[in-house]
């Protein structure tokens, strides 16, 4: 997401590098750079026409530091305006006393709601320990009642449900009604999606709303709509008290205009985006990150605290262990590899590091590089594993025929393996030396492709490729 913003913004952070200070002449000029950026990113144009005009008036009333560069002020004054538009700071689901919170769930035909209840109810109860309980009202698509049963079922989560034949307003009174002799604290009503011009069916969901009194209303919006998803949450808001936004697919969304425009035009903020397929693939929405990182500053916080829920602390530390001790083996290898794979997909979890996504937009980080890598690894005997010094090229030839790939991709894969090694016996006595040349197994080769960007996607003095950029920033 963001892709295209961030690369535009990195234009207009260079038009103020190497300047002495900010000047109105100057500021100009990189206000030019943002507004035509955020127009190509799909942003509302009143919206734009505001932003960029805070952003001068910030620039041009603030106190000029005189040691800071010029670019990196205007960096630093754009990530505030920036998190003020996407809404200042991140808003929370209200608190129902008593309980249960009652959420009802609404949007258009094909935005991903379904889904979408499945992932709130599972971050709910994972994030927030609550005890959650979905309730099956969409009865105008076929099979959207199956559907949440089959999700239900996977995330061990209960689905009340009576088929196809009741009415949304009163099935949704009684599975309310049920979550509560049960005890549950959190109830999702999944309402039919609908097209906003559709009277019939946007008289429905107000129905559900007076009969069932949710404590908040959430729009679920297709994020790769844009200005539609925008124009859809506007038309909504206007039939019904919106708490908040649910942005899907954002993922899929290179420009991000939706995101920069829901908040502005609707005045409701975005609470959840959803960022994949998966079930745990929903991300609460932090404006102060989320700016973060459309200027290439990363989400460290955000990837930590992924990091925290799907790594085993206690493994982990072994292994850096053994790493600080020079006896790390291709069995150790392998576990942390698959620790970094619980992260998800690569080119996601590098995208979280300050300064490395934009340089990934073209880069091939094909997740299956690790599948080969894995692969070669099993193909090994335990002897081996535990040995690599004992992969002669017999034992390569056997290996690469095992596990379906090129005798030069073991060649590779024990040549980077025993750098590595090297690389963390150094670590281990306290050097800080260089990546080894070819990059980590399994990773591609490091100082091919485009460069790594520092702030607003812009090169890092000195060029060089991924290895220098990353020895500088130590």
């Amino acid at each position: 997401m963001f892709d295209s913003l961030a690369g535009a913004l990195g234009r207009a952070y260079q038009a103020l590098v190497g300047k002495k200070t900010l000047t109105e002449a100057n500021i100009e000029e990189g206000i030019r750079a943002v507004r035509q950026a955020l127009l190509e990113a799909d942003v509302h144009f009143q919206v734009a026409k505001d932003f960029v005009k805070d952003v001068k008036a910030r620039a041009l009333g603030q106190n000029v530091i005189q040691s800071v560069d010029p670019g990196h002020q205007f960096v630093k004054l754009f990530h505030d305006a920036l998190t003020d538009l996407l809404g200042g700071a991140v808003t929370e689901l209200p608190v129902a006393d008593p309980p249960p919170l009652v959420l009802l769930m609404a949007g258009l035909q094909g935005s991903g709601k379904t889904t979408t209840c499945a992932k709130l109810a599972l971050w709910l109860k994972r994030k927030k320990k609550k005890n959650p309980f979905l309730v099956a009202a969409d009865l105008q698509r076929p099979a959207a009642v199956e559907q949440l049963c089959t999700l239900g079922k996977q995330l061990q989560i209960p689905v009340y449900q009576e088929g196809t034949g009741a009415r949304p307003p009163e099935l949704c009174a009684r599975g309310i009604a049920e979550a509560r002799r049960l005890r549950h604290d959190v109830v999702i009503l999944d309402t039919a999606g609908r097209l906003h011009v559709d009277d019939a069916l946007m008289r429905e969901v107000q129905e559900v709303h007076a009969r069932c009194k949710p404590h908040a209303t959430l729009l679920v919006c297709d994020s790769m709509l844009g200005q539609d998803a925008v124009n859809s949450a506007k038309a909504f808001h206007e039939r019904l008290p919106l708490y908040g936004v649910v942005l899907t697919k954002v993922d899929g969304d290179a420009r991000g205009g939706a995101a920069l425009s829901v908040k502005a035009v609707t005045g409701r903020p975005i609470l959840f985006v959803g960022t994949g397929e998966k079930p745990d693939d929903l991300e609460e929405f932090d404006p102060p990150r989320m700016a973060g990182r459309i200027l290439g500053m990363g989400d460290v916080v955000g990837l930590v605290e992924k990091a925290q829920e799907v790594i085993d602390q206690k493994e982990a530390e072994r292994a850096a262990e053994k790493m600080r001790r020079g006896q790390f083996t291709f069995d150790d290898f392998l576990k942390s590899m698959n620790m970094i794979r619980k992260l998800g997909p690569l080119k996601k979890v590098l995208g979280m590091l300050p300064g490395v996504g934009a340089a990934l937009k073209d880069i091939d980080l094909d997740d299956a590089r690790f599948q080969r890598v894995e692969a070669m690894i099993l193909s090994m005997t335990p002897f081996e594993r535990r040995n690599p010094d004992s992969v002669d090229i017999q034992r390569r030839r056997r290996i690469a025929a095992g596990s379906g790939n090129e005798v030069q991709a073991v060649h590779d894969l024990v040549k980077q393996f025993k750098m590595m090694q090297k690389l963390m016996q150094s670590f281990g006595k306290g050097g800080l030396p260089s990546l080894p040349e070819g990059g980590l197994p399994g990773a591609g080769k490091p100082g091919r492709g485009p460069q790594p960007r520092g702030p607003g996607g812009v090169l890092p003095p000195g060029g060089g490729g991924l290895r220098d950029f990353l020895n500088r920033r130590r």
